[in-house]
């Protein structure tokens, strides 16, 4: 079922969401001008568009806070301790979740006139992203939009072609007497991303003048491929290929009150519900692949124990999945008048088929369902609590719970907000032994448990925002190097506090700072950095009334730790402690503007390559992880451009 949806993060295309009264409801159709909004499937708040360019990032599929492996759309971990707060089945994979577009970030438009957009990034070394958005309402009460999106590159390296497809078709329907909605969406994720193992290291090739064109130092994996840049190639021989198709329909009834707005020409029916029946089916397949039709018997023996016999030269794993979910829920809504207040409980059946180690396999699960919500009418309070209980099946005894309260205090202090939150959870089913992927000797994991209090000050006035996150975790599960599982059994504790902040030092000038610190108590092999910050100075304004303009220098830097490692066959990031990476600050230059409806963004990254010593060059790459260099310098020109049709 998709999650319970949070605070705002990233969404399609990079774009955040901002709340704001729905004004469609009273909106001229016929004005040149154009009114657009979207809420998300288990949100009733409506948000708009997110037109600023201060933040290139928000527009970029790989987040500020993540760590990727030298291309965009290599695998990806967030540089942040961030565990598995989802009970339930999960299939295990994660490392290029930043590329897949979520059900649970899937929006659901409402707009006065169609509206399009086609965005275009093109940067070194042929990358290319391309997306189209195109929403309109076919009928004043029934909005349909697709959009799609192409993430293509070959790399810097050898053997590190990535090619990721997202497709997504939304409709959602609400009846003319506002009893009936109705709301479809069909989601499919298409990633392949090359694997190369990491470059050799024995000869150190980063330092060999021979080598400054980074494509021709051998890796572990994919032989001695030709470098392409055709987009329309989709030929991965080396790599993983993950594809997930998610078809959604919910269909909701309402019992209430009916009423009407009445104007000088028109009369607007209004519908205010009590009691809301709720129906959603969904039906998921999942296929997960790891490829390589020029195996190297040696590698695979060292790394993985793989034995190829024979003329056998081909390694291929897969897990395959059919997931099928009916939820019942009933809704009650105390203010008739506030259906951002609600009480809501209901049940579904989860049914799973998977393509296994040991042939086909048939399991469910039973789940309850509740959660409260208010958020009153006045704005200063926002309350959720929501429970999930797994009665019987495959994850029998895993439940999630979580309370938060966010106030509004006054323009002086600003939001507070506190939070609590315990998930029990089966280990992902890569630590089954019924996967594909499981190579490791036949084990049995507990369940982990993770509790997660959290509490924050945002005030808008002073443009800061300070937080802290306290984790207590027991029965935690992780690997230790590129196929062995583990459990850590005892319990330990992380507290990570946050700080944001805009300082204004000057009339143009602002300074956007984002510091992290992180620490660990106990034993567990578990390394984070200490600190990780990332500044932005930037030169911001508005001028000749529609350019608004945003360009400056970013820093980002990370204190030195043994980053994890890598295991390219089952796309996990794992434990090392062999190597601590140490990086120079990334450093970045960045212009960025706005004239209307267009948006450019340029961008020059990884100047901390730069290197002088034999000849002027950016050969001086920072580490991602072992054997997993960053690129060179990096160019990126980025152009968005809507259209109201």
């Amino acid at each position: 079922m998709p999650g319970r949806l949070g605070n705002l993060g990233r969404s399609f295309g990079g774009m955040r969401g901002t709340a704001g009264k729905d004004s469609l409801k009273r909106r001229d159709k016929l004005e040149d001008s154009i009114t657009i909004s979207f809420r998300y499937l288990d949100s009733s708040r409506v948000y708009k568009l997110d037109s600023s360019v201060n933040d290139f990032t928000r527009r970029f599929p790989i987040p500020a806070t993540h760590i990727y492996l030298g291309n965009d759309g290599s695998a990806t971990r967030s540089i942040l301790f961030s565990p598995a707060l989802k009970a339930g089945w999960d299939p295990g994979f994660h490392a290029f979740d930043a590329y897949k577009w979520s059900p649970e970030r899937v929006r659901f438009f409402n707009t006065t006139r169609p509206y399009t957009e086609l965005n275009y990034l093109l940067g070194s070394r042929a990358e290319q992203i391309i997306e189209v958005l195109h929403t309109q309402n076919i009928k004043p009460d029934w909005n349909a939009s697709f959009n799609y999106r192409l993430i293509n590159s070959p790399g810097f390296f050898k053997n590190q072609q990535t090619n990721h497809n997202n497709y997504l078709f939304t409709s959602r329907y609400q009846a003319k007497s506002r009893r009936y909605t109705n709301y479809f969406y069909i989601l499919a994720n298409s990633l392949q991303a090359s694997e190369n193992g990491g470059i050799l290291d024995d000869q150190d090739y980063l330092k060999n003048p021979i080598y400054k064109d980074r494509f021709n130092i051998p890796t572990h994996l994919g032989g001695d491929q030709a470098y392409g840049t055709n987009f329309f190639s989709t030929k991965i021989t080396t790599g993983n290929r993950y594809r997930e198709l998610h078809f959604l329909l919910r269909q909701q009834y309402d019992l209430g009150r009916k009423d009407s707005l009445v104007t000088d020409s028109t009369v607007i029916p209004l519908f205010y519900p009590r009691l809301r029946f709720e129906h959603t089916f969904q039906y998921t397949k999942y296929t997960y692949t790891f490829l390589d039709y020029h195996a190297d018997s040696t590698y695979y023996g060292d790394f993985y124990h793989i034995v190829l016999t024979g003329f056998q030269d081909t390694v291929a794993i897969q897990d395959q999945w059919h997931e099928m979910v009916n939820d019942f829920s009933i809704y009650q809504f105390p203010d008739a008048k506030n259906l951002q207040q609600f009480v809501k409980l209901g049940a579904y059946w989860q049914d799973l088929r998977g393509q296994l180690f040991s042939g086909s396999q048939h399991f469910y699960n039973l789940v309850a369902h509740g959660e409260y919500r208010n958020r009153t009418r006045n704005q200063r309070w926002d309350i959720e609590a929501a429970g999930k209980l797994f009665l019987n099946g495959l994850n029998a005894g895993d439940y999630e719970a979580h309370l938060s309260l966010r106030r509004f205090t006054g323009r002086r202090l600003g939001y507070l907000e506190l939070g609590f939150e315990n998930v029990n959870r089966t280990p992902s089913f890569l630590f089954d032994n019924r996967s594909n992927f499981h190579l490791d000797t036949l084990q049995s994991f507990n369940k982990e448990n993770t509790s997660h209090i959290y509490a924050s000050v945002e005030n808008p006035a002073l443009r800061l925002r300070l937080a802290g996150d306290y984790y207590l975790l027991s029965n935690y599960t992780y690997l230790t190097d590129y196929f062995r599982l583990h459990q850590e059994n005892a319990l330990f504790n992380l507290l990570r506090i946050s700080l944001q902040k805009t300082f204004r030092i000057g009339r143009h000038w602002n300074w956007y700072t984002d510091i992290y610190v992180q620490q660990k108590t106990g034993n567990v092999q578990l390394s984070v950095p200490l600190v990780f910050t990332r500044n932005r100075l930037a030169y911001e304004g508005v001028f000749y009334k529609n350019l608004n303009i945003s360009t400056g220098v970013e820093v980002r830097y990370h204190s030195p730790y043994h980053a994890d490692g890598y295991s390219p066959l089952l796309g996990q990031f794992f434990y090392q402690d062999s190597l601590q990476i140490a990086n120079r600050p990334d450093v970045s230059l960045f212009l960025n503007f706005r004239i209307r409806s267009f948006k450019a963004f340029v961008s020059l990254s990884n100047l901390n390559a730069v290197n002088v010593s034999g000849g002027f060059g950016f050969t001086r790459n920072n580490l991602a992880a072992p054997d997993y260099p960053y690129p060179g310098m990096q160019f990126r020109l980025g152009i968005y451009w809507s259209f109201v049709n």
